[in-house]
Protein backbone atom coordinates (compact mmCIF):
# COMPACT_ATOMS: atom_id res chain seq x y z
CA UNK A 1 0.00 0.00 0.00
CA UNK A 2 1.29 3.54 -0.78
CA UNK A 3 2.12 5.85 1.52
CA UNK A 4 -0.35 8.38 2.89
CA UNK A 5 0.38 11.72 4.35
CA UNK A 6 -1.17 13.08 7.20
CA UNK A 7 -1.20 16.58 8.23
CA UNK A 8 -2.41 17.56 12.01
CA UNK A 9 -2.36 20.20 14.73
CA UNK A 10 -1.11 19.08 17.80
CA UNK A 11 -2.25 21.78 21.34
CA UNK A 12 -1.89 21.82 24.91
CA UNK A 13 -2.71 23.89 27.80
CA UNK A 14 -2.46 23.96 31.83
CA UNK A 15 -2.85 26.35 34.34
CA UNK A 16 -0.55 27.01 37.03
CA UNK A 17 -1.23 29.58 40.10
CA UNK A 18 -0.03 32.64 39.75
CA UNK A 19 3.57 32.91 41.60
CA UNK A 20 3.84 37.09 41.23
CA UNK A 21 1.68 40.51 41.28
CA UNK A 22 2.39 43.59 39.79
CA UNK A 23 -0.02 46.44 40.86
CA UNK A 24 -0.44 49.87 39.05
CA UNK A 25 -1.09 52.87 41.06
CA UNK A 26 -1.75 56.88 40.01
CA UNK A 27 -1.27 59.83 42.28
CA UNK A 28 -4.04 61.76 40.68
CA UNK A 29 -4.73 65.94 42.11
CA UNK A 30 -6.72 68.92 40.36
CA UNK A 31 -7.71 72.33 40.75
CA UNK A 32 -7.23 75.91 40.32
CA UNK A 33 -3.88 76.95 41.55
CA UNK A 34 -1.47 75.14 40.09
CA UNK A 35 1.32 75.39 42.92
CA UNK A 36 -1.02 73.43 44.87
CA UNK A 37 -2.18 71.21 42.74
CA UNK A 38 1.89 70.38 42.50
CA UNK A 39 2.66 70.31 45.94
CA UNK A 40 -0.71 67.68 46.94
CA UNK A 41 0.74 65.38 44.22
CA UNK A 42 4.22 65.74 45.40
CA UNK A 43 2.91 64.62 49.20
CA UNK A 44 0.68 62.02 48.25
CA UNK A 45 3.70 60.49 45.69
CA UNK A 46 5.93 60.52 48.66
CA UNK A 47 3.48 59.06 51.11
CA UNK A 48 2.97 56.47 48.42
CA UNK A 49 6.81 55.65 47.54
CA UNK A 50 7.40 56.08 51.53
CA UNK A 51 5.03 52.74 51.41
CA UNK A 52 6.98 50.79 48.84
CA UNK A 53 10.34 51.41 50.06
CA UNK A 54 9.07 50.23 53.37
CA UNK A 55 8.73 46.66 52.73
CA UNK A 56 10.88 46.76 48.95
CA UNK A 57 13.45 43.58 49.14
CA UNK A 58 14.60 42.69 45.60
CA UNK A 59 15.53 39.23 46.97
CA UNK A 60 13.23 38.39 49.47
CA UNK A 61 10.24 40.73 49.04
CA UNK A 62 7.46 41.18 49.47
CA UNK A 63 7.81 43.76 47.13
CA UNK A 64 10.90 42.60 44.58
CA UNK A 65 10.81 45.70 42.16
CA UNK A 66 9.07 48.94 41.93
CA UNK A 67 8.83 51.78 39.30
CA UNK A 68 7.81 55.52 39.48
CA UNK A 69 7.43 58.43 37.11
CA UNK A 70 8.23 62.30 37.58
CA UNK A 71 5.37 64.20 38.63
CA UNK A 72 3.35 65.42 35.31
CA UNK A 73 1.55 68.86 35.32
CA UNK A 74 -1.01 69.80 32.90
CA UNK A 75 -3.93 71.92 32.71
CA UNK A 76 -7.69 72.09 30.82
CA UNK A 77 -10.04 74.67 30.39
CA UNK A 78 -13.83 71.95 31.23
CA UNK A 79 -16.92 72.65 29.81
CA UNK A 80 -19.95 72.59 31.78
CA UNK A 81 -23.80 71.02 30.97
CA UNK A 82 -24.48 74.62 29.10
CA UNK A 83 -22.00 74.75 26.53
CA UNK A 84 -20.08 77.12 28.80
CA UNK A 85 -15.91 76.86 29.27
CA UNK A 86 -15.11 77.20 32.53
CA UNK A 87 -11.55 78.25 34.49
CA UNK A 88 -8.51 76.56 33.99
CA UNK A 89 -8.24 73.78 36.25
CA UNK A 90 -4.61 72.23 36.43
CA UNK A 91 -3.86 68.55 36.80
CA UNK A 92 -0.98 66.53 38.38
CA UNK A 93 0.13 62.99 38.31
CA UNK A 94 2.41 60.35 39.02
CA UNK A 95 2.01 56.61 38.00
CA UNK A 96 3.98 53.47 39.90
CA UNK A 97 4.30 50.12 39.77
CA UNK A 98 5.81 47.65 42.01
CA UNK A 99 6.17 43.51 41.84
CA UNK A 100 4.84 41.51 45.01
CA UNK A 101 6.17 37.90 45.31
CA UNK A 102 3.42 37.85 48.86
CA UNK A 103 -0.45 38.06 48.22
CA UNK A 104 -1.22 38.84 51.35
CA UNK A 105 1.20 41.51 51.96
CA UNK A 106 -0.30 43.00 48.51
CA UNK A 107 -3.98 42.80 50.10
CA UNK A 108 -2.64 45.06 52.80
CA UNK A 109 -0.26 47.43 50.44
CA UNK A 110 -4.01 47.85 48.46
CA UNK A 111 -5.87 49.24 51.68
CA UNK A 112 -2.83 51.23 52.76
CA UNK A 113 -2.14 52.82 49.26
CA UNK A 114 -5.89 53.55 48.76
CA UNK A 115 -6.31 55.24 51.87
CA UNK A 116 -3.88 58.08 50.47
CA UNK A 117 -5.75 60.79 49.51
CA UNK A 118 -5.35 61.33 45.73
CA UNK A 119 -4.28 57.84 45.30
CA UNK A 120 -5.93 55.45 42.99
CA UNK A 121 -5.31 51.77 42.84
CA UNK A 122 -5.72 50.74 39.17
CA UNK A 123 -5.20 46.97 37.93
CA UNK A 124 -2.96 43.83 38.89
CA UNK A 125 -1.20 41.72 36.80
CA UNK A 126 -0.93 38.43 38.12
CA UNK A 127 2.29 36.12 36.57
CA UNK A 128 4.61 33.19 36.96
CA UNK A 129 8.50 33.34 37.34
CA UNK A 130 10.28 33.09 34.91
CA UNK A 131 11.73 29.59 36.21
CA UNK A 132 8.46 28.39 36.57
CA UNK A 133 7.02 30.03 33.06
CA UNK A 134 10.13 28.22 31.41
CA UNK A 135 9.44 24.48 32.68
CA UNK A 136 5.85 24.76 32.03
CA UNK A 137 6.49 25.96 28.39
CA UNK A 138 8.65 23.14 28.02
CA UNK A 139 6.38 20.96 29.34
CA UNK A 140 3.06 22.01 27.32
CA UNK A 141 5.64 21.92 24.04
CA UNK A 142 6.04 18.37 24.29
CA UNK A 143 2.71 17.69 25.48
CA UNK A 144 1.25 19.48 22.37
CA UNK A 145 3.70 17.25 20.21
CA UNK A 146 2.13 14.31 21.81
CA UNK A 147 -1.26 15.67 21.22
CA UNK A 148 -0.10 15.72 17.67
CA UNK A 149 0.93 12.23 17.29
CA UNK A 150 -1.77 10.67 18.97
CA UNK A 151 -3.85 12.82 16.23
CA UNK A 152 -2.24 11.17 13.54
CA UNK A 153 -2.72 7.70 14.64
CA UNK A 154 -6.01 8.05 15.19
CA UNK A 155 -6.69 9.34 11.67
CA UNK A 156 -4.23 6.40 10.55
CA UNK A 157 -6.06 3.85 12.06
CA UNK A 158 -9.44 5.00 11.18
CA UNK A 159 -8.21 4.23 7.00
CA UNK A 160 -6.51 1.05 8.21
CA UNK A 161 -2.91 2.18 8.24
CA UNK A 162 -0.88 1.22 11.11
CA UNK A 163 1.99 3.36 13.06
CA UNK A 164 2.84 6.97 11.33
CA UNK A 165 6.32 8.56 11.65
CA UNK A 166 6.68 12.50 11.68
CA UNK A 167 8.39 14.01 8.73
CA UNK A 168 8.29 17.47 9.87
CA UNK A 169 7.38 19.29 13.13
CA UNK A 170 6.84 23.61 13.09
CA UNK A 171 4.96 26.53 14.30
CA UNK A 172 1.66 26.93 13.23
CA UNK A 173 1.23 27.81 9.71
CA UNK A 174 4.52 27.47 9.28
CA UNK A 175 4.13 24.00 6.80
CA UNK A 176 2.04 26.29 4.61
CA UNK A 177 -1.32 24.61 4.71
CA UNK A 178 -2.84 25.21 8.12
CA UNK A 179 -4.31 28.17 9.56
CA UNK A 180 -2.71 29.30 13.15
CA UNK A 181 -1.90 32.03 15.62
CA UNK A 182 1.64 32.28 17.40
CA UNK A 183 3.88 29.05 18.63
CA UNK A 184 4.31 28.31 21.95
CA UNK A 185 3.09 31.18 24.63
CA UNK A 186 3.07 32.12 27.90
CA UNK A 187 0.51 34.49 28.77
CA UNK A 188 -1.04 36.79 31.97
CA UNK A 189 -4.43 38.08 33.07
CA UNK A 190 -5.33 40.46 34.43
CA UNK A 191 -7.69 41.67 37.24
CA UNK A 192 -8.93 44.73 38.36
CA UNK A 193 -10.18 45.78 41.61
CA UNK A 194 -13.66 44.27 41.45
CA UNK A 195 -11.77 40.93 42.73
CA UNK A 196 -11.41 42.48 46.05
CA UNK A 197 -13.51 40.45 48.39
CA UNK A 198 -13.96 41.53 52.03
CA UNK A 199 -13.43 39.11 54.43
CA UNK A 200 -14.48 38.65 58.35
CA UNK A 201 -15.72 39.55 61.46
CA UNK A 202 -14.47 43.33 62.92
CA UNK A 203 -12.72 45.49 60.41
CA UNK A 204 -13.01 44.64 56.91
CA UNK A 205 -9.82 43.75 55.36
CA UNK A 206 -9.28 43.33 52.00
CA UNK A 207 -9.21 39.60 50.04
CA UNK A 208 -6.88 39.16 46.57
CA UNK A 209 -8.30 36.10 44.63
CA UNK A 210 -5.06 35.53 42.09
CA UNK A 211 -5.81 33.80 38.76
CA UNK A 212 -4.16 30.96 37.33
CA UNK A 213 -2.28 31.75 34.15
CA UNK A 214 -2.87 29.60 31.27
CA UNK A 215 0.39 28.26 29.23
CA UNK A 216 -0.33 26.89 25.88
CA UNK A 217 1.25 25.99 22.55
CA UNK A 218 0.38 24.55 19.31
CA UNK A 219 2.17 22.75 16.63
CA UNK A 220 2.00 21.89 13.40
CA UNK A 221 2.80 18.17 12.58
CA UNK A 222 3.48 16.03 9.15
CA UNK A 223 3.17 12.44 9.44
CA UNK A 224 3.80 9.50 7.08
CA UNK A 225 1.72 6.34 7.76
CA UNK A 226 1.57 2.80 6.37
Amino acid sequence: MAETTITVQGEFAAWYPAERATVTASVLTDGPDRDEVFARAVEASDALRNLIMSIHDKNVGPITWWSSDSVRVWSARPWNNQGEQLELVFHAGVDFSAKFSDFDALARWVESAAGIHGVTVSSIEWALTDATRTSATVEVRSRAVKDAVAKATVFAQSIGLGSVTAIALADPGMLGDLSGGGGSQSGYTRASMSSMVVGGAGDPQLALKPEEIAVESMVDARFIAK
